[in-house]
């Protein structure tokens, strides 16, 4: 069995397009299974799945209204996500600058140093 991280869950749920199209729309508010489904060429229980792996993910929440099941965004759980990415972001842009002061050091043309 393998155990995934909860970073991974979200960067998996995230690499689908349709995935990202979902959780933008639902940046706007909470919509139904129904709702998320009419901009996309896929069938409700297509939607569904996209759902689940969401849910899995802990990017998004189901709720209950009567028969409707609305879904809402839970934007704290990207903050893990946003988190990683400026750390990595950090790490090569140090990396960068670390290299251009090396390249804009004069050199000696013999190689002594």
């Amino acid at each position: 069995m393998v155990v995934e991280d909860s970073l991974s869950l979200k960067f998996a749920a995230l690499a689908d397009p349709t995935r990202r199209a979902i959780l933008a729309r639902l940046a706007e508010g909470e919509a139904t299974v129904t709702e998320l489904s009419r901009p996309f060429r896929v069938s409700q229980p297509a939607i569904s799945k996209h759902l689940k792996v969401l849910e899995g993910a802990g990017l998004i929440v189901g709720g209950r209204a009567a028969q409707a099941r609305p879904r809402r965004l839970r934007a704290e759980a990207l903050a893990e996500t946003t988190e990683w990415i400026a750390r990595v972001r950090d790490l090569w842009s140090d990396s960068f600058d670390r290299l251009g002061v090396f390249l804009e050091a004069p050199q000696d043309p013999s190689g002594k140093e």
